[in-house]
């Protein structure tokens, strides 16, 4: 514990609070932020995504693909090292090599692992000899057919490089005694108190002077599960920044517009940035299900009357502090170049629409249309009252249940839930992952809805083989465009990263995936 000591009495740590705990610290694992945000500081990927989320070197300095475009070649750095661990030879960190990747990247399609990221090179990869390592530099991916968005998968944490000796010598408990490559190393984790990790001496990034990455001495992570504490702490100066504003206090520090409140200013920083997450209601629309078939969703004029019915703009004003845009474009966000509003024509409040739609469905004015039960959560019971009330205005009567978070999964998941709240966070910066969810060759998770047109499925693989970034971005949106006509879903809004940063932190920038990305992180005046 001497280290945890040392990092006590110093002030170069970054303190954050993490309030649902973290189950792992097992890249193949990293399933969900609480996980990923420590997981990009222990590891590192073969590619990563700057601030513009394109795809960057990381472990491998270069690649190139074949002109058929199903095998891809990425060219190994040659100076980065594994933190110093005991199980290595002498405890000293060894080499990464491309036998390294391989290793990893088939460890997550281990089914004896069962990895919550072994989809991702389902149906992409041949499974016997997609990854192999040619020598110590060079390492190559097969795909079955061509799939562009294959470097924005590898940037996902699941795909972080891992030592086979570390995972052979702590086996189940490398979940809690993680080795990699990354700018901090892992020290203690107290499960329930905290998590401290160090700056790794031997990290191979630099910034523009040459300086040796990352600037902090340490990262400390504590795990209280009230978000009056932390925010309680935080206004103390004992946490670096909160994730998000919760609802409990937004009103105090945030204006309708989304602006801080004027005695909140040059007292902290309010960042916000385009997340890469749309919030939704799903509709289930699979004909074959007796469920659907008795519901007035199966129409997909009803469909659109819900679509038009409320005022998204309304709602995120007064319920939101502006904090997201309204979703009045298709299902994929602001801060992907697919999305462009002024070409993917979406819903918008209309009431006089909404009325239409339901006379042409054979309910005017909502006369005998059957009450429709929309399933939440307790988080958005709100949101779900705001859009009822207004839906009820035209008509159409809802009927609001508030379930716990596992049960509504689990009914999503089964095809139970015909109207659901839903969010879809991006797994990699490409529309495709957006259109997956209603790809009908997919099950659920992702496709929900169990959404399923030939001609979206048929764009949707022509985009895949497209090699064209232009045309492949226009077939995304004509898909996006025909799904949103089709209506299994009512985009709410797209999401808006937004942090409360302490006023003397620099070098902390948000992204579009909400990465926390401590590398270039430094206290104001601090700097090694």
């Amino acid at each position: 514990m001497g280290c945890y000591s040392d990092l006590k009495r110093s002030a170069n740590i970054f303190h954050y609070n993490e309030q649902t705990g973290i189950a792992s610290l097992d890249p193949a694992f990293a399933k969900n932020q609480s996980i990923m945000w420590p997981v990009h500081q222990i590891f590192n990927t073969l590619v990563q995504t700057d601030d513009s989320l394109n795809i960057i070197p990381s472990l491998a300095k270069s690649w190139s693909v074949t002109d058929d475009k199903l095998i891809y070649t990425f060219i190994i750095r040659g100076d980065v090292f594994f933190h110093d661990d005991p199980c290595f030879a002498g405890g000293k960190g060894r080499k990464l090599t491309a036998y390294d990747v391989a290793y990893s990247l088939q460890r997550i399609m281990d089914p004896k692992l069962a990895s919550p990221g072994s989809w991702i090179f389902n149906r992409r990869v041949d499974s016997a000899r997609a990854f192999t390592a040619v020598d110590d530099t060079t390492f190559r991916i097969k795909l079955l057919q061509p799939f562009s968005p294959l470097p924005g998968v590898l940037s996902m944490q699941y795909c972080s490089v891992v030592p086979r000796e570390a995972v052979e010598r702590y086996g189940d408990d490398f979940r809690r005694h993680p080795v990699g490559t990354g700018p901090f190393q892992f020290v203690v984790w107290e499960e329930g108190l905290a998590l401290i990790l160090k700056k790794n001496p031997h990290y191979f990034e630099k910034d523009k002077e040459g300086r040796r990455l990352p600037y902090l001495d340490g990262i400390k992570i504590t795990f209280l599960d009230s978000k009056a504490t932390e925010f309680l702490l935080f206004r103390q100066g004992q946490l670096d920044f909160i994730n998000d504003v919760d609802v409990s206090f937004k009103d105090e520090v945030l204006t309708k517009r989304g602006t801080l409140r004027k005695e909140w200013e040059n007292k902290i920083q309010l960042q916000t940035h385009a997340y890469l997450n749309t919030e939704y209601l799903g509709i289930l629309v699979d004909s074959a299900n007796e469920r659907v078939r008795q519901s007035p969703l199966r129409f997909k004029k009803i469909r659109q009357a819900i679509n038009y019915g409320f005022d998204r703009r309304k709602m995120i004003l007064y319920l939101r502090n502006s904090l997201g845009t309204p979703a009045e474009s298709g299902f994929i966000p602001l801060g992907l170049p697919s999305f462009d509003s002024s070409i993917v024509k979406g819903y918008h409040y209309d009431p006089a629409k909404t009325k239409t739609l339901l006379q042409e469905a054979g309910f005017p004015d909502g006369q005998n249309l059957p009450e429709i039960k929309l399933l939440t959560i307790a988080i958005y019971a709100d949101m779900a009252g705001f859009i009822a009330k207004q839906l009820e205005e035209s008509g159409i009567h809802v009927q609001v249940e508030v379930v716990q978070k596992s049960l509504l999964l689990e009914m999503t998941s089964t095809s139970k839930a015909m109207f659901f709240r839903g969010s879809w966070i991006a797994d990699y910066p490409d529309a495709e992952n957006y259109l997956s969810v209603f790809y009908s060759k997919n099950p659920a998770p992702p496709n929900y809805t169990r959404y399923n047109n030939p001609n979206f499925d048929r764009l949707l693989e022509k985009a895949l083989q497209e090699n064209n970034d232009t045309i492949r971005v226009q077939l995304y949106r004509e898909a996006d465009q025909l799904m949103i006509n089709d209506a299994p879903v009512v985009p709410l809004w797209y999401d808006k990263v937004v942090r409360m940063v302490q006023p003397n932190i620099r070098g902390f920038r948000p992204n579009s995936l909400n990465l926390l990305e401590l590398r270039t992180t430094r206290f104001e005046g601090k700097i090694q």
